[in-house]
């Protein structure tokens, strides 16, 4: 990556809330690709790269945007390994998606399929496939409180 782009990363992440347009939804979205990625214990390159194809259409080809979210992905990712916090990530994303209710829609399980080809073994693409049902019935729940609250 460019240099100017990292250095802009450095200072976008330490203002991330005051300077990126819509920082929630880059986080939210980064935790869901965290979230599968981070359930393989050696997560290959490729999963990244899928990570960028992903945001570039998501972004609409914003090349900085799309930059943003991969690299977010990577420090969640990272953090996750480190701290061997997978749990509090499921967590936090059900803690968000009930103060943010919209968010839900973010959830696109059929690119989140995608990562599962970046498998390392069976028990590893097991435990992907658990979490993307987990995310459908996440997302399913959510919206439909939505639709209930919007009825009444």
């Amino acid at each position: 990556m460019k240099l100017a782009f990292r250095i802009k990363h450095y200072f976008f992440n330490a203002f991330r809330e005051i300077f990126v347009h819509h920082h929630g939804s880059l986080e939210f979205r980064a935790k869901i690709f965290a979230l599968i990625i981070a359930a393989n214990e050696k997560p290959k390159v490729d999963n990244f790269i899928l990570v960028k194809e992903l945001a570039l259409k998501i972004y609409k080809d914003d090349e900085d945007r799309a930059n943003l979210l991969l690299l977010t992905t990577k420090e969640l990712v990272e953090k996750i390994r480190k701290q061997n916090s997978l749990d509090s990530l499921i967590f936090a994303l059900q803690k968000e998606l009930k103060i943010i209710p919209r968010y839900a829609k973010k959830i696109d399980i059929d690119s989140l399929r995608n990562f599962l080809i970046y498998s390392n073994d069976d028990d590893t693409l097991a435990y992907q496939e658990n979490i993307l049902e987990f995310l459908q019935k996440l997302k399913d729940e959510t919206l439909n409180k939505e639709e209930s609250k919007k009825e009444k």
